[in-house]
């Protein structure tokens, strides 16, 4: 199951990651999303509506590829997991929620931005991490130097990524995808700009074949 997420996302090359205050703009925000050519998400536990988003998407939009991000507690695994997310995202390194998740055989990426995290990491049998926040701790200069002791490691950097600076982290072959919320930022979702939500999603996909 871990190399078949994994596998999505990399060909996906986008994450797109969603704040939803409100579980009822989660049906037309899937629909901008898939329209838009990126069927996938990763919706934020930062939010009471998280969960029932997640359930409403998955049961609409089947193909998506859906993670819960900001995941900070098993409890909360186990939510995302029954709502319908396929990969479980957490901000840092919590050996609790990664040992958790292994045991189930639930993907999931923790966020890492130091080697030693990153030796927890490759430790476990990972083979992806997250690098959050990407552009406070030195964006690809950083990936490239963590990547260098570890062969065969690759980051899903989230964080400050724009459509300005997403090319140079695609750029480099140890990112195998980018997390970001350009494409569809809070205001946009709350505002229901669903149309240029899809535009920008657009726009992103572009953006990505010109540099995979």
């Amino acid at each position: 199951m871990f190399d078949d997420v994994l596998k999505k996302i990399s060909e996906l090359v986008i994450v797109p990651v969603v704040v939803l205050n409100n579980a009822g703009n989660a049906d037309r925000l899937a629909q901008a999303l898939c329209e838009g050519g990126l069927p996938c998400a990763e919706v934020t536990f930062r939010t009471e509506a998280a969960e029932e988003s997640i359930k409403i998407m998955h049961e609409k939009y089947p193909e998506m590829v859906l993670g819960a991000g900001t995941v900070l507690t098993t409890e909360q695994v186990d939510r995302a997991v029954a709502a319908g997310a396929s990969f479980i995202v957490s901000p840092g390194f919590d050996p609790e929620i990664v040992d958790y998740c292994i045991k189930k055989d639930i993907p999931v990426v923790p966020g890492c931005i130091t080697p030693s995290e990153i030796a927890q990491a490759v430790k476990r049998g990972l083979t992806t991490v997250k690098f959050f926040p990407a552009e406070q701790f030195g964006g690809v200069k950083t990936i490239k130097a963590l990547a260098a002791p570890y062969v065969g490691l690759t980051f899903m950097p989230t964080g400050g990524i724009s459509a300005d600076n997403i090319k140079e982290y695609l750029s480099c072959p140890s990112v195998i995808a980018c997390g970001g919320s350009f494409m569809v930022s809070g205001k946009m979702i709350e505002a229901g700009e669903f149309d240029k939500i899809k535009e920008l999603t657009e726009e992103a996909v572009r953006i990505a074949k010109e540099c995979r």
